[in-house]
């Protein structure tokens, strides 16, 4: 998922937006209005402590997910995760991995696949044509198989994967915007009053593509006779969950680029 992801998979690296705090000092311009100042500070203190949530909150739902239980047993998983493959006719390799099969991949990969290996990561990567779970927790493959499926499912579906590389350039972005468009009143023009729902909604693509491919693995896991799927709808969610902070996590990055900016 880019931890269940696609490319770049790890539930920590994904909220990597607002892990680092924001530890700037604040500088005083004696041109600027005492009040205004002000204002600019108890904003950067009520973001900074909202990314410190946000980060809690991140940690939270990925513990969850990895003390999740599975659904049902190894063999109907991988059963499941073959008839996904071959339905769908997808040229990707399946594997489960744990610390003596990882030996198996180039010492390049196994950095990659480390987190896999200790249970903590699942992931399909496109260009390797390559989907990956933990062995201790196998049902995270039909998540990954689900961006499989979605990769071959016309642009719209590649649009919505692909954008997740771009999305960190979204707080930069705004700031070169905002200089751009600054005006000469010195009052907030539109990027500096919706920053934060500018750079969550450039998240929402990566969020939407998480769900579909989350739909599509309960999809075939509902034709598994005499399972409750109750613990893997369970740990879906708590995996989308982790994006959708992500998401939040983008959106306070970027205003607080933008705060960061005026300060200086």
């Amino acid at each position: 998922m880019n931890g269940l992801s696609s490319v770049k998979p790890n539930y920590q690296t994904a909220n990597n937006y607002y892990l680092t705090p924001n530890n700037n000092t604040v500088r005083m311009h004696s041109a600027e209005p005492e009040d205004n100042t002000a204002k600019t500070v108890a904003a950067a203190g009520i973001l900074q402590a909202f990314a410190i949530f946000l980060h809690k909150a991140s940690e939270y739902c990925g513990n969850k997910l990895m003390q999740g239980k599975e659904f049902t047993n190894a063999e109907n998983i991988k059963r499941t995760a073959e008839q996904m493959v071959k339905d769908n006719k997808l040229k990707v390799k399946v594997d489960y991995i744990d610390h003596a099969n990882i030996k198996n991949y180039p010492s390049q990969m196994r950095e990659m696949l480390g987190p896999v290996a200790r249970g903590e990561n699942a992931f399909y990567a496109d260009g390797l044509k390559l989907a990956v779970a933990p062995k201790s927790k196998p049902s995270l493959i039909l998540h990954e198989l689900g961006h499989a499926i979605n990769a071959g499912k016309g642009k719209f579906m590649r649009f919505l994967q692909k954008s997740r590389g771009y999305v960190s350039a979204v707080p930069t972005a705004l700031l070169m915007l905002n200089g751009i468009f600054a005006r000469k009143d010195d009052k907030p023009n539109f990027i500096e009053r919706n920053a934060g729902l500018i750079g969550f909604a450039s998240f929402l693509p990566t969020i939407a593509e998480e769900g579909i491919a989350s739909l599509r693995g309960l999809k075939y896991a509902k034709k598994l006779k005499g399972v409750n799927l109750s613990p893997l709808k369970r740990n879906y969610f708590f995996a989308w969950m982790t994006y959708v902070i992500a998401g939040l996590g983008l959106g306070v990055a970027a205003k607080q680029a933008l705060l960061s900016n005026k300060k200086d």
